[in-house]
Parts: structure tokens; sequence; C-alpha cells
């Protein structure tokens, strides 16, 4: 009897199409094939198959069964699991864990091989070749090893003693070596390896949190964790998520000093034949440890066995585009289905992860100091309504003679803006005009280096004009606050003998250039380094002493419920910059509210305080971690049938206890790229299965063709 495949296909599709299996194929779940659909052939996973039991329509043939590795059963089982919790259908994060499979393979290149054969004549350049060639080299480096001209080496082709192929470079990834020795603990750090190893041999599904103060040594507390995952099976893999490309290839190195093997990376700077190779090789089990970005948790792991998700707190790890999710909660769902460990480690834990450690869901393991001789900064605060810097320019004089003292010492300063740009609005004096983008109400920014204005949400630039588009005014565009370009230029008026450079991704346009310039900061070639949040998270200065943090109070504004939060972890991981080594620290931060709580926290360095505030504040209002939230987007280019529609699905929500539905409103931002905005927000209890009561609501309606729902299960940008 012949069989019937559902084949899920890498597109928003609700759910998996039937095939019928072609004679002789043999298909298993978790097969790559070629199925038809329309008149395109798609990549596609085998999800089920049955016997066929008659019907009354025939169905499509699988066109083929494709030769790349098939997806393993967790690997599955996690897709299906990550689309219901996200209400999404489950071709979103299928698409997401094909991409490798999906990338171009490597294009062959030209080697030269030797042939056995002698040249017909000898010289001593020809015998440098050919004891060069023992090993496949292209003719260009060929001819460098062995100190020849390119003529040398046509001519041994010519003779016949070496030809040239065309082969597909192999890349492999070398076993660990676990007989390799680590880093020497202090008694912290030993403890909590101790405990992270005695977790990973167990067994089984387990979660910790590695709790500990900025530079106080925690990779090299879960490098031991992984090294005992690595040695209890001989097949299994380990997986370590960081938030940003910039950190990967510093992870990369200590795994490498570790176990002698370098990790396989995986981030969207990746060349896509080498993401396929590093897929190929995850799936077929060559690869057994993975450095990357928040999509590689969806890679097709054999035999997962461990994931780090190291600082386990970062925004970057939430997903608000295309397939929504968060990294991080993601990571603990795969750790649950694949039987396996997972480590949290960050300096400043999210909320959610530390009420999961307090209530004894996750084990909870504290470093308290830094490692070795280094201490924590010393933090104080700059009012700024008692010393404010001079008319034009945004450094207060206690910060610039603080980065005088720190200059005159040879060390090094980090100004911290988290704001990109020369200034974050243009206006016009003449007529009030906001410089917007087109079709959107996000403002422009300015870029002083490229001379253009730039909206930061839908990538729309232009250059600057001369003239205010909307009254014809000359000259009467304005700049109003500081990017990071703005306080650059103030820098270098204070301090023309300094070496300056900027850290915002804007000026470093990709990972090898973000290398670079963390290598420069950290050989001490910069003196000054202004930077936005790219450089506050897990680098290691060895000379950095000062951190000013330009305008603390930034991340205060708004109506976001994580707005206390993020902004004391986001200053706390800045400020954990200086002083990491023998070297004393101290950072300064420039606000109008100091007495505010996140301030005086940061101040008193007294995490524990604003914590208990900050839980008993979202307990009262039972808002996360006391309970679940859920954002629904509305979007259409039509405001009345927009409005029409979002009328009627509030009038579908349905009824359940413990639940609060708030909306619709008006996004904060109302309109983007020509489309308005309305949204939802949904609060419910802990004990309400949030994403099956999204699911029965999107289920109730159904949207005009022009109107989009998105859905967002725990949101955490609000825009």
């Amino acid at each position: 009897m012949s069989r019937i495949a559902s084949v899920l296909l890498p597109m928003p599709l609700p759910e998996a199409f039937d095939y019928a299996e072609p004679e002789g194929m043999e298909l298993q779940v978790g097969d790559q094939v070629a199925a038809p659909l329309g008149p395109r052939l798609l990549r596609g996973v085998v999800t089920a198959l049955r016997e066929a039991a008659g019907g009354n329509r025939p169905l499509k043939l699988i066109e083929a069964k494709l030769d790349d590795p098939p997806l393993p059963p967790g690997t599955l089982e996690f897709i299906q699991w990550a689309a219901r919790y996200s209400v999404d259908s489950p071709g979103s994060p299928l698409a997401i864990a094909t991409r490798g499979a999906r990338a171009p393979k490597a294009r062959p290149e030209k080697v030269m091989e030797l042939t056995g054969a002698a040249p017909a004549r000898m010289t001593p350049a020809r015998a440098r070749v050919l004891e060069a060639a023992i090993k496949p080299l292209s003719p260009a480096d060929l001819a460098r090893a062995a100190r020849v001209s390119s003529s040398v080496v046509k001519g041994l082709v010519d003779d016949g003693a070496l030809v040239m192929r065309l082969i597909v470079p192999e890349v492999r990834y070398p076993e660990p070596d676990l007989a390799l020795a680590g880093h020497p603990l202090n008694a912290s750090q030993a403890a909590a390896a101790e405990a992270l190893k005695a977790m990973v041999r167990e067994g089984g599904f387990n979660v910790a949190l590695l709790d500990g103060v900025t530079g106080s040594g925690k990779t090299e507390v879960y490098l031991e964790a992984a090294a005992e995952a690595l040695a209890r099976d001989p097949a299994a893999q380990v997986l370590v998520l960081l938030p940003e490309i910039a950190l990967t290839q510093a992870v990369i190195a200590r795994f490498e000093s570790r176990f002698g093997a370098r990790p396989g990376e995986w981030h969207s700077d990746v060349a896509p034949p080498m993401r396929r190779r590093v897929w190929e090789a995850v799936a077929t089990g060559g690869c057994r440890i993975v450095v990357g970005a928040r999509s590689a948790l969806f890679l097709p792991f054999t035999r997962l066995a461990l994931i780090v998700v190291d600082e386990e707190h970062d925004s970057s790890y939430k997903q608000d585009e295309g397939f929504i999710y968060q990294a991080r909660d993601l990571a603990v769902a795969r750790g649950k289905i694949e039987d396996a460990a997972v480590v949290l480690a960050s300096a400043t834990p999210s909320l959610e992860s530390l009420r999961n450690a307090e209530t004894g869901r996750y084990r909870w393991l504290k470093l308290s100091s830094r490692h070795g001789v280094a201490r924590l900064p010393d933090i104080s605060l700059i009012d700024l309504r008692e010393t404010p810097p001079e008319t034009g320019r945004w450094l207060s004089p206690p910060l610039v003679q603080a980065m005088v003292e720190t200059f005159a010492a040879g060390e090094q300063t980090l100004l911290f803006l988290n704001r990109r740009g020369y200034a974050p609005l243009v206006l016009c004096k003449a007529c009030g005009e906001r410089m917007t983008s087109p079709d959107t109400d996000s403002w422009l920014v300015e870029h002083r280096y490229t001379g253009r204005l730039v909206c930061h949400l839908t990538g729309f630039s232009m250059p600057k004009p001369d003239k205010c588009p909307h009254c014809g005014a000359r000259d009467s565009l304005t700049s109003i606050g500081p990017g990071v370009e703005r306080v650059e230029e103030e820098a270098r008026g204070l301090f023309p003998q300094a070496r300056i450079s900027v850290f915002s991704s804007d000026t470093v346009w990709d990972a090898k250039e973000a290398r670079r310039l963390v290598a420069s900061m950290a050989d001490g070639e910069i003196d000054i380094l202004v930077a936005t949040q790219a450089a506050a998270k897990g680098h290691n200065f060895p000379k950095l002493t000062l951190v000013g943090v330009v305008d603390a109070d930034l991340g205060l504004r708004g109506g976001d419920l994580r707005a206390a939060e993020r902004t004391y972890q986001l200053l706390a991981q800045a400020t954990g910059r200086a002083g990491r080594k023998d070297r004393p620290g101290r950072a300064l931060l420039q606000t109008y509210a100091p007495e505010h709580a996140v301030m005086q926290a940061l101040k008193a360095q007294d995490r524990d305080a604003f914590v208990e505030a900050e839980m008993a504040e979202r307990e009262i209002m039972k808002l996360p971690p006391f309970g679940r939230l859920g954002a629904i987007v509305v979007s259409g280019p039509d405001p009345q049938a927009l409005e029409a529609f979002v009328r009627t699905m509030a009038e579908a929500a349905p009824n359940a206890e413990g639940v609060e539905v708030y909306g619709p409103a008006d996004a904060p931002l109302g309109l983007v790229r020509g489309r308005r905005r309305k949204r939802f927000l949904v609060r419910a209890d802990r004990t309400v299965d949030l994403s099956a009561y999204l699911a029965t609501w999107r289920a109730r309606v159904r949207p005009p063709g022009a109107i989009r729902v998105s859905i967002d299960v725990d949101p955490y940008s609000f825009l």
C-alpha cells in the first residue's frame, strides 16, 4: 500500500500539506524533500507518514528526496512547539531552521596536485614547487609558498608534473580536547562550576541562573559545564547563544583555547556557504560546539546536551519581525524538549529569570565579586540641574574634569550614549516642522558623517536639504539633542591630542570591523571611545578606568513597563566596563533625576533593593513576571477600514477568567511605511494559557486582504 507524507513547507501556511510518496522512495520523518506547490517546487520537511486508505481526490507526488541531512525529531518538535507558543504558522520557524540547508554550497576552488610524473628538467625553483605541492594549494598560493613566479608553476603543468583540479574545500570541526585544563578559578567560581557540572552529570532537563557581577568570570564557569557535557557523552553538542556579533570572536577564542578546537560560528555575518557547512556539520553530529546569535537555537542538533544563554537579560534576544520570539524563553523550551541542561548567565538577570530562581524553578548560582584583584567601579551621579554643560555642549564640567585626569594618567574613557547618529531630531526654526520619514511617524536622525537624514525604523535616508521642505526657509534646519557623533565632535574639541573613535552600528558595518575596533580598544590604541550599547556588553578593556554616561535618563522616558529594568541593566553593564583589571575604575552618570530609584540603586550598587521595589510594583499590577502580556498589532493603509476591523475584532475577544484586554488604541508609532497601526494589549494571569487565548481570538476574525494582524507573546517593544 502506498503512503501519504505530510510535508511542512517553510512558508506562513497554517499546516503541513499531504503528498503521495512515490514507490521506492522510502521516506522517513524529518527527510527534506522537493514538493510541488502550484507551479513551483519547494523544499519541505516530512513531519508525518501514514498508510493511504483511499480518498476522494488524488494527491500530488513528492518530486524528490533531497540529499541534505534530515531534521532530527527534537528539532521538529521544537519547531512545532515554538509555532504554537508564538501563535504563528509552523512554516515560519521551519524557514529559520532550514536556512542553512537552503544556503548555496561553496564554489569549487582551483588547486594544483602532483601527478607523480617527473618534469623534463629540474631546477631549484621547480624543486621547491614540487616540495610545496605535497598538499593541494591554489596556483597563486603554491607560487608564494615556493617563492617562485607563476610561470614556474605553469611550466610544471606543461611538463605534466602538476595538474589543476577543482575541489570543494572541506571544513572539519576537530573533536574537542578534553584533556586541556581551564584557567584557575577562585573559590566562588569553582563552587559555581562544580554545581553546574553536577547538574550536567545528573542528566535530563535542568535550568541554572549564573548570576555574577560584571567581571566575575562567568564564561570560565560555564566553560567547565561545557567540558562536563562533552566528556559525559561522545556525541554531545553544546550551544552558546550571544546577543551581539561583536562578542562572538572573543567567546570563540575562549572555547578554542579551552578545548583546542574552534567552534562552529552562526550569525548573520557568516557567509552563506559557510553557514551551510555549519548547518550540515551540526545535523550530522560533526560539529559539537556552536557559538552564535539567537537563530542558532533552530539548528538541527542531533544530541544537544547543554545550552548557554550569555547576557540572558539582553533585549537583542527578542526577535520583533517575521517570526516573533524571545530566544531566552525558547532556549529553556528547547532544553526541555532535548532533555538538556540550560545555563542562563548575566550580571543583571531579567526579572523573569530572577523570579524563577527565587521560587526554585531555576538553580541560583551567584558570583558576588570580580575575578582576581579587580574591583567594581565607584559610581557617582552628576545632577545636571546643578552642574549643567555649557550652552551647546553635552558633557558637564565634572565629567570633563574626570576625562582630563584619566587622559593625563594614560588611561581610557568610555563615553556612553545609547543614541546613534549626530542628532535625534531635525526641525525648522522658521515653522517648527519636524523632519519625519515619509509615510512614517518616526523622526529622521541626522548623520553628520554621511550628510544624510536616516530613519532607524524603516531604513529610509535622504541628503540633508538646504531648505525646509514644509515652508521653504533656507538654512533653517537645526539639529536638536545629541547622538554619539555629536558627543565625539565635542570630545575632539576638548581633547585634540586624544585618539577618539565611535562604536555604533552606523560606524561599525560588520563583525570584522567590530572585532578590529574592540581589539584596538583592548590594546590601548584608543583614548576615548564614544559608544552606544554595542560596547556595553561583555568586553574587557584593561586600561578603561572611566565610564561617562552622557544621558542616563534616556531609557526611562516613555510608557514601557520594562523601562526601569532595562535602564538599570544597560547602565550597570556599561559602568561595569570600568576597572576590570588591576586599575580601579569609576563611572559618572549625568542625570536630571538623581533621586530616581534606578539612579539611586546604581549609585549604591544595590541591585537587590531595586529588584525588590520593581518586583513589588509588578506584583501589585500582575505584570510580568507575576502575569503574562500579549500584544496584537493591526495595520492597514485605509484608516476607516482599519478602525472598522479593530472594532469587530474587539467584539470577538473571548471571555476568559484572569484575562484583561486593553484597546484598541493607536500604537505609539501610529504610521509606519504608509500603514496605520492599532494595538491591543492583553494581560493574563500566570494560570492562563495566553497562547491558546490569542490563537482562539485570531481564529474568530478574518482580516480583509489589506489588513494585517501581528501577535507578539511577551512583548518587549511597545512601539
